[in-house]
C-alpha cells in the first residue's frame, strides 16, 4: 500500500471522480458465465489516495495472488457489501436480471451510502436514489471496480469450493462452474445437478444419461 502515485491510471480515474463525488462505490460481478453456481456481485468503498499494489481486473490477476489482493482489499476498504443470486433464482428470471439483482443487494449490504455507483457495464433500477455511472469494461477503467472484481470472484470461488465438496463428481474445485470440456463431459455423465443453471442451453442440450 502507498500514497497516490501519478503511475496508476486506475486509481487516478477514481480520484477524478471524487473531485464532484467523495464516497465512491465501485460495483462489479462474478459468475454470469457459468452453467453452475451463483452470480455474486461485489460493492467496494475504498478510502481517498489508497493504492493496492497488483489491483486490476480479476480475470487478469491468478488465483494464487488474487488471495492476497482479496485481503488487501477486505483490510483497507471503507465499506464492503456482497450480494450473492443462486442458480434457481438465475433460472426463474434470467441472468443479467439476476446480475443486476445481485447488484442492488451488493450496494444494500454496505453500510455507508455512497455518494456515487460505479458500475461495471449496467446500470441498477432499484438504486435510482444514487448517482450511478456505468463503464464499460470498468474493472480496467476504475480502481473501484477492479476491486469489486476481486472481492466478486474471490467470494464465488470460495462458494464453488464448498459445492465440490457437496457435489464432488462434477470437479466444481477446478472450472468453478465455467463451460470446460470436462464440466460438459461430467453433465452427460451424471446429469444436471441441483445447482446447475436448467435455463442455460448448455446444461439441457447435453446428451443426459439413460434412465433404466
Amino acid at each position: 500500500m502507498a500514497l497516490l502515485q501519478n503511475s496508476n491510471s486506475i486509481f487516478l480515474f477514481d480520484e477524478s471522480v471524487r473531485n464532484d463525488y467523495p464516497i465512491i462505490a465501485g460495483i462489479d460481478e462474478a459468475g454470469r458465465g457459468p452453467l453452475a453456481g451463483p452470480v455474486a456481485a461485489a460493492a467496494v468503498i475504498l478510502p481517498q489516495g489508497l493504492i493496492i499494489d497488483g489491483l486490476r481486473d480479476s480475470k487478469q490477476v491468478p488465483e494464487n495472488k488474487r488471495k492476497k489482493l482479496f485481503w488487501d482489499i477486505a483490510c483497507n476498504a471503507d465499506g464492503i457489501g456482497i450480494g450473492i443470486v443462486d442458480a434457481d433464482i438465475i433460472d426463474r428470471t434470467n441472468i443479467l436480471k439476476a446480475t443486476k439483482l445481485a447488484m442492488e443487494m451488493a450496494v444494500k449490504d454496505l453500510t455507508i451510502t455512497p455518494d456515487i455507483l460505479l458500475i461495471d457495464a449496467v446500470t441498477l433500477p432499484n438504486c435510482t436514489d444514487i448517482v450511478q455511472k456505468s463503464i464499460i469494461k470498468g474493472e480496467s477503467v476504475s480502481a473501484s471496480i477492479a476491486a469489486a472484481s476481486i472481492i466478486a470472484k474471490t467470494i464465488r470461488d470460495d462458494i464453488m469450493l464448498a459445492y465440490d465438496k457437496e457435489y464432488p463428481h462434477y470437479n466444481f474445485k477446478k472450472h468453478k462452474g465455467y463451460p470446460t470440456k470436462g464440466h460438459m463431459e461430467c453433465i452427460q455423465l451424471y446429469g444436471p445437478c441441483p445447482i446447475h443453471r436448467k435455463s442455460f442451453k448448455h446444461v439441457m442440450d447435453q446428451q443426459l444419461p439413460l434412465k433404466t
